[in-house]
């Protein structure tokens, strides 16, 4: 029995932040004002650019007494180098990787379970959520540098959600703990921390504050894990779009949705509701890149539209609906997303927050977004229709080995 979606709670303070340029200077300063702890979790975590500011705000915090811990994933972010492992060693940073790749590495079943979400907990007071990565909007690890920032965004809260963020990171910490107890045979200790872990989670070390304009904005923090929250984020996505009665406005940069998922967008376009999305235009990764177009045509006979983002990367994970409604966190609209890996979305119910979502994504769609057509569609190159198979087939492959199907 699915656990029931989390209801929208009062008493939060919103604040929305595009791309790195906005995240890391926020973030910076809020690590700097720590005065007890600060947890973060990231998939990558890289120390080009930007993203060595925000290394050298945890090394100062640790250095001045702050409980420092980092998890970063042990796919998606390279090994930590050797300068600044011992920097963080001296500082007393403390560095823990989930789920570092074996001698098998992804043909291991089990191992495309990642850790994607992004979170950042300072103090018990205020919370940071959403899909940018530590990483440099202009830096690539696999490519050269870009001449446009990343399309994303990530949200900062106070309020009682702060209290949610921070037990869910405290529970995986535990975990990982316990993990690292068992590889060390220290099996008493693996024990006590699992069932600390299962049992209940750290309090806020500071009390949360609430939002300062009084009952503040709506929110929920929403999670998919591969134990009791595996289908809440996708649940959230298509009840919202089901009771949506003007306008679907989605951005995502991996968007191979499943048969309910398209079903719920396909019915919103047929009772007259605009559903706009904003994809990834531009070559990324192959698997992601190419399987997502099978998925276009019955969209857009429907009456979907569908622009793609290509000046940079698009890597948003965010939906605005009725301009009610609005969400921003890691989950691509994909399987590997919606079915295997940890990720983390806060959901809001605040017009003024979804007015502002809004009106960033509208204009990225207006300047900077391409819309394709229904014969464009239909007369794409015999060689990208291949390669669109080729890649939904490996896809669908990597899926059987891990145990999911995809439909």
């Amino acid at each position: 029995m699915p656990l029931p979606l989390p209801p929208l709670r009062s008493g939060h303070s919103l604040r929305l932040l595009q791309g790195a340029a906005e995240l890391f200077p926020t973030l910076v300063a809020a690590i700097d004002a720590a005065r007890v702890e600060v947890r973060l979790e990231t998939y990558i975590f890289d120390f080009q650019g930007q993203s060595a500011d925000v290394a050298q705000a945890l090394e100062r915090a640790a250095r001045r007494g702050v409980n420092v811990r980092v998890v970063v994933d042990g796919f998606g972010s390279l090994p930590l180098p050797r300068s600044w492992a011992e920097r963080f060693v001296e500082a007393g940073v403390d560095w823990r990787v989930y789920e570092p790749l074996g001698r098998l590495g992804l043909l291991w079943r089990g191992s495309w379970r990642r850790l994607h979400r992004k979170l950042c907990l300072v103090d018990g007071q205020t919370a940071f959520c959403g899909g940018i990565n530590v990483l440099d909007d202009l830096h690539d690890q696999e490519g050269p540098t870009q001449l446009a920032p990343r399309f994303d965004f990530s949200v900062q809260v106070s309020g009682p959600l702060v209290s949610q963020i921070e037990a869910t990171m405290s529970q995986l910490w535990l975990r990982l703990q316990a993990m690292r107890d068992i590889r060390g045979a220290h099996l008493a200790g693996a024990l006590h921390t699992l069932r600390e872990s299962t049992g209940h989670t750290t309090a806020p070390r500071v009390d949360t504050l609430p939002a300062p304009n009084g009952r503040g904005s709506r929110a929920a923090l929403v999670l998919r894990d591969n134990l009791r929250n595996r289908g809440r984020i996708e649940r959230a996505y298509r009840r919202a779009i089901g009771r949506a009665r003007e306008e679907v406005i989605i951005a995502n940069a991996y968007f191979v949705p499943g048969r309910k998922m398209r079903d719920a967008l396909i019915a919103a376009a047929q009772r007259g509701v605009r559903v706009v999305l904003l994809l990834q235009g531009r070559y990324e990764s192959f698997m992601q890149y190419y399987a997502a177009r099978p998925v276009y045509g019955v969209l857009l006979r429907a009456g979907v539209e569908i622009h793609e983002y290509s000046p940079s990367f698009l890597h948003a994970k965010v939906a605005v609906i009725d301009g009610l409604w609005a969400t921003v966190g890691s989950s691509n609209l994909d399987p590997l997303s919606l079915l295997l890996a940890r990720e983390a979305n806060v959901v809001v119910g605040d017009e003024e927050f979804a007015e502002q979502l809004r009106q960033r994504l509208l204009r990225a769609i207006a300047e900077e977004g391409r819309q394709m057509s229904p014969e464009e569609y239909l007369s794409r190159p015999l060689r990208e229709r291949i390669l669109e198979r080729v890649a939904l087939g490996v896809m669908r492959l990597a899926l059987m080995v891990q145990g999911k199907r995809y439909l």
